[in-house]
């Protein structure tokens, strides 16, 4: 095996899943894995495009955003958990169990009766992605080797590219011609492919072990990381960010983590062992991915209204422009590979964040309206830059630990991950909000008697009704909050990439941990 310089590739372990399965086997596996990823990447996809048909039959629409706020709430936190009872008790079970409640769940949604049924079996739903997500790419890490692996974290980067074009046209299909409960009965063919293939294929050679795990510590932590995620995902909407009731939820959430590190401070069963924050390659990576996924979250809130309402494109050529990232992402996660072995994990993150800077930097400079291929460009490159931070981090925080560290250190990258994705939606909502409102603040005196409410500007500019001078002036308020937004994107890259320059060059096997 060729050894990358500076950056330790593991030797195979004799209790991993086997070391050397058949190619058809390993085949049939990762086609299982692919097939399950899918599971959990189209379903937001799916169901946004038939949010307008749910609502319509169950109600509640005031009530709709929390059909996204759960499931990306309950997937997050748990992710962590289901990453370390992987390590416990073995990838395959984990992963049987969350794919069983996944389509439990999505059986119960597709049965939901009204808006707070619907809210609460996506929270069932989440419960199954959390472990979908926490072992499909600890599994990956198992049965491939390093230099394999960048190809095979590719193949399932892909899944998320065609999930991003497939679920809206399904959603849109189903909701039209058929029912919005289609949706989530879908799920349910697809899962049984994957546990029949995971049961016949998938042999692991971890022995039956009993752990006896502290649950306290477990619990401290989920909730602790619930209020955090609550507190962003409710501020500035529910109430303002300095209210008592945001001020409230914070400060419970910090006093929870501070009681959270003191149970498990000694625990040898922790969630999120203390050995992860004190290796700087290790913390680097995970805060490196904190800030990738603060930096993804524009492009997908804002770019597709940004292109109708400033370009004046349709809907469907505004989803083409956002799924252009999703044609280099898988691309260059496949070719990272060749670059890691050569420069190291680290050092081929730091191409891809630059490539990052040069998409946000080309949308920086796009002038209004502007032309379409600029945001192609500028999303070509963002999704080469993730493609190269996401797979070298991945496998690198893989291949420094053994088998039964693989889910921890795995599951809190994740975490990391979407947890960016959740500080990012709030962070670059506020600052659109407050571009929108300063704005208007200042609009000409003749134009303020025809301005729409500030959470009606898009319905005004695609309505067809609004004046002209109006119209033209919404639309470049528009451009300008976007703009924004995207200065807050250049500062989140630069900050992952002073982070990066923080984390060593080279990652180093943690033998004792």
């Amino acid at each position: 095996m060729r050894k990358n310089p500076g950056d330790v590739i593991e030797s195979e372990r004799a209790a991993e899943v086997e070391s050397a399965p058949k190619p058809l086997q390993r085949g049939w596996i990762l086609a299982a894995l692919m097939v399950t990823m899918m599971l959990a990447a189209m379903d937001n996809t799916i169901v946004s495009t038939a949010i307008p048909q749910i609502v319509g039959d169950l109600g509640g629409f005031s009530l709709f955003s929390w059909v996204f706020s759960i499931y990306l709430l309950l997937q997050t936190i748990t992710i962590p958990l289901y990453g370390k009872l992987a390590d416990m008790y073995g990838r395959k079970p984990i992963l049987l169990f969350g794919i069983a409640v996944f389509l439990g769940g999505s059986t119960l949604c597709a049965l939901a009766w009204n808006m707070y049924a619907l809210i609460a079996f996506r929270g069932v739903q989440a419960l199954g992605a959390g472990a979908i997500m926490a072992t499909v790419s600890t599994l990956a890490g198992d049965l491939y080797n390093v230099e394999e692996r960048a190809k095979i974290q590719g193949w399932l980067s892909s899944v998320w590219g065609v999930s991003a074009i497939a679920g809206p046209a399904l959603g849109g299909v189903f909701a039209e011609y058929l029912s919005w409960h289609w949706i989530f009965l879908i799920n349910l063919p697809l899962g049984g492919v994957s546990i029949a293939l995971i049961y016949r294929f998938l042999h692991e050679q971890k022995p039956c072990v009993f752990h006896k795990m502290k649950f306290l510590g477990a619990a401290l932590m989920l909730v602790s990381s619930a209020l955090i995620m609550f507190a962003i995902l409710q501020g500035g909407n529910a109430w303002p960010w300095l209210s008592l009731e945001s001020i409230a939820v914070f400060v419970l959430a910090i006093l929870l983590i501070g009681l959270t590190v003191r149970v498990e401070r000694d625990n040898p069963q922790s969630v999120m062992p203390k050995w992860i924050w004190k290796n700087r390659s290790l913390m680097g990576t995970n805060l490196a991915l904190v800030g990738m996924g603060i930096t993804m979250m524009a492009p997908s809130m804002y770019l597709p209204v940004y292109a109708q309402s400033v370009t004046g494109v349709s809907p469907m050529a505004a989803g083409f422009i956002l799924a252009s990232m999703s044609l280099t992402w898988p691309l260059f996660s496949g070719m990272s590979g060749r670059l890691y072995l050569r420069v190291g994990f680290r050092n081929t993150a730091l191409v891809g964040i630059c490539f990052a800077i040069l998409g946000i930097g080309l949308f920086l400079l796009l002038p209004f309206p502007g032309p379409i291929w600029m945001l192609v460009s500028s999303q070509l490159l963002m999704g080469a830059g993730f493609g190269l931070i996401s797979t070298p981090l991945t496998v690198g925080v893989q291949s420094i630990v053994s088998w039964n560290k693989r889910g921890v250190v795995t599951g809190a990258s994740m975490f990391s991950r979407y947890l960016g994705q959740t500080l990012g939606t709030a962070l670059f909502a506020a600052v659109f909000n407050s571009v929108l409102l300063y704005s208007f603040d200042r609009a000409p005196d003749d134009l303020t008697s025809t301005l729409p409410p500030t959470n009606q500007v898009i319905e005004a500019i695609q309505s067809g009704d609004t004046p002209g001078q109006t119209l033209d002036f919404l639309r470049q308020t528009f451009h300008t909050g976007i703009h924004y937004v995207y200065v807050g994107l250049l500062v989140a890259a630069v900050l992952t990439l002073v982070l990066l320059l923080w984390t060593p060059s080279k990652f180093r096997q943690i033998d004792e941990l």
